[in-house]
């Protein structure tokens, strides 16, 4: 068994092919990136200043984070899937991940739960912090105007209302965000298959990681 760690910017695919890695594998699918959703949820639910840590970290300190097989993530046994999908609680991930202290209760638990082998897991920080013995590392990218049509139509589709020029706007702020912090910033490590998923469909990365990791006798 072997774990897969992958990482890029905001709306690249990768959860999308993180899933689909898995249900072919037969692996467990670990989405860290609700678990910061998650995290932002909870502490803007009960009035914490995202701004400080101090309190940041002793709230999710507190938190029991479940992720199920099948993609739902719970907070002390709350279904909470559905609310982490929206804008501000996007923009609270993002805010709330710069702490230091979140990062370190939160990769603690992901590194516990993929001490077993058998998983894959998406995220900004997974090659670099997280898992950075992975035996599969990628690092997925795709142009921003891409990625920010993925994310807008997903947001209509779940009843956001947003406009696309929104969705770019936010895009590229946290791209800045995510490349430029001084706490695990998003980097694509030594080792890692880049990916641009541009103009690929969701069988086509996959296949290609597939063939890679067949490439390396990890799959035999």
């Amino acid at each position: 068994m072997f774990n897969i760690a992958i990482d890029g910017p905001s709306a690249s695919g990768k959860s999308t092919i993180a899933k689909a890695l898995a249900k072919r594998l037969g692996f467990t699918h670990i989405d860290t990136g609700a678990m910061y959703r998650a995290a932002a949820l909870i502490c803007m639910n009960e009035g914490i200043d995202l701004a400080d840590e101090s309190a940041c970290v002793s709230r999710v300190s507190k938190l029991n984070i479940s992720l199920k097989t099948d993609g739902d993530i719970y907070v002390d046994s709350k279904d909470v899937s559905f609310d982490i999908r929206n804008d501000d609680v996007s923009k609270g991930a993002s805010l709330i991940s710069k702490h230091a202290g979140v990062r370190d209760v939160l990769v603690d638990l992901q590194r516990k739960i993929a001490s077993k082998k058998g998983f894959v897991l998406d995220g900004r920080d997974i090659t670099s912090v997280v898992l950075p013995d992975a035996e599969v590392k990628i690092f997925q990218t795709a142009d921003v105007r891409v990625r920010a049509m993925r994310r807008y139509e997903e947001m209509i589709k779940n009843g956001i209302k947003v406009t696309l020029d929104e969705v770019y706007d936010d895009l590229v702020e946290r791209d800045t965000r995510d490349t430029t912090r001084e706490v695990s910033p998003l980097i694509k490590v030594d080792g890692a298959l880049e990916i641009n998923t541009t103009s690929f469909t969701i069988d086509e990365v996959v296949s290609l990681v597939m063939n890679y990791i067949e490439s390396r006798g990890l799959n035999d």
